[in-house]
């Protein structure tokens, strides 16, 4: 009988797994073998210092974020007082299991299949990887950190099948040695409905490689065409390609994390990747931690209600600037026009400055006032058609 069972080890799952396990409970991580999730792999500071991520995992510091627009205006933002750290998924993920295994967590490779209760609580049925057999694990408390079509969130959580997401496909191509237009230290941000219809399109440096990729929720779309039309816009079609990725992503929390019972949600399986970015990995973390300190409580105390303290905790940091980066995402990823507006806003210094302090911080900045009722003003004057698309 173990304390918890996580299911899913990606940076949510592992994080949980770490800080229960040092904790003193008894943990299992359950993963799948071989999983690789398409992501930018951006992280912010304040990760890295509150996660304490050496340097080791940091494979390139992005100084500097282009916006490119439909027409193909290049906004340049640099980023002051710091840097946005890029990591490689296949070995960041592995880091925090490994730690998470350090820290006392119990690794077992196989694949979620469902939950079976009997007079000793939850029992989470696994195919064992090593053997192909089915196995079980008998515990007090499953945390859900399997992805944005959770099989946990499915079976035992209310609203866990009906999550909204974009597929997001990315490639990792090897980084090229002199392409006009490709800065190792520079990440692009494509706007571009050609690209794009709803979401946006990315070139990512990771050093020695880059991930070049695109998401959408329209379906019908071509994601491994438009990915190869941006990398023949971006000088990088004759890269070689090192792997093809695709996965869901979440547009929204879900409105309830646990089940009143004995499972929790985290992570993508929660919902809890930010708006118009499609940022995830630090807030994963912070859902694997919040749900790490609800599942410590409730196996400290037998109290179920217990469980909901951790979306409590993460919405009450984070609800007010998803909800500003869910606002923006549908008022310019609209139209390729919107998007050209959008473009166009981030010309503005204080645009620039606020964006980046509150990505950096993870908070939304609160001692500039003015800034902010100025940006306030020239939103509503870009989506109203006061100021051209093509006025900077």
């Amino acid at each position: 009988m173990y304390d918890a069972v996580i299911v899913g080890g990606g940076p949510s799952g592992a994080t949980a797994a770490e800080e229960l396990a040092r904790a003193g409970h008894s943990v299992v991580l359950l993963d799948r073998d071989g999983r690789i999730k398409p992501c930018g792999g951006a992280v912010p500071p304040r990760l890295i210092r509150d996660y304490d991520i050496p340097d080791s995992q940091i494979v390139a510091r992005i100084t500097t974020a282009r916006m490119i627009s439909p027409t193909g205006r290049q906004v340049d933002i640099p980023i002051e007082n710091g840097y946005v750290g890029m990591v490689d998924r296949e070995h960041f993920d592995e880091f925090l299991r490994n730690r998470a295994a350090q820290a006392g967590a119990v690794r077992v490779t196989g694949t979620f299949l469902r939950i079976e209760r009997d007079e000793g609580g939850p029992r989470v049925i696994y195919r064992d990887k090593s053997n192909g057999e089915t196995a079980a694990l008998p515990c007090k408390l499953v945390i859900g950190a399997d992805g944005a079509r959770s099989g946990v969130a499915r079976a035992e959580v209310p609203g866990g099948d009906t999550i909204p997401y974009v597929i997001a496909y990315h490639e990792i191509i090897e980084a090229p040695k002199a392409v006009a237009g490709y800065d190792p230290d520079r990440c692009d941000v494509v706007y571009d409905g050609a690209i794009s219809p709803d979401f946006y399109g990315w070139v990512f440096p990771h050093g020695g490689s880059a991930s070049v990729g695109m998401g959408t929720g329209i379906d019908g779309v071509d994601l491994k065409q438009a990915t190869a039309d941006l990398r023949a816009a971006s000088g990088l079609a004759d890269c070689e390609t090192i792997r093809r990725e695709g996965a869901p992503i979440p547009l929204e929390p879900l409105k309830r994390w646990d089940n009143g019972r004995d499972v929790l949600l985290a992570g993508d399986a929660a919902g809890v990747v930010a708006p118009s970015s499609g940022e995830g990995i630090y807030y994963a973390m912070v859902g694997g931690s919040v749900a790490a300190q609800a599942g410590h409580e409730f196996l400290r105390t037998g109290r179920a209600s217990a469980l909901q303290g951790a979306r409590k905790a993460f919405m009450r940091e984070h609800k007010t600037v998803f909800r500003v980066l869910a606002s923006m995402q549908k008022a310019y990823y609209r139209s390729d026009d919107r998007r050209e507006r959008f473009v166009s806003l981030c010309h503005d210094e204080d645009v620039q400055k606020l964006t980046f302090e509150a990505y950096m911080n993870k908070e939304l900045v609160k001692a500039r006032p003015l800034a902010h009722l100025k940006i306030g003003l020239k939103n509503i004057a870009h989506l109203t058609g006061l100021v051209g698309a093509n006025r900077i």
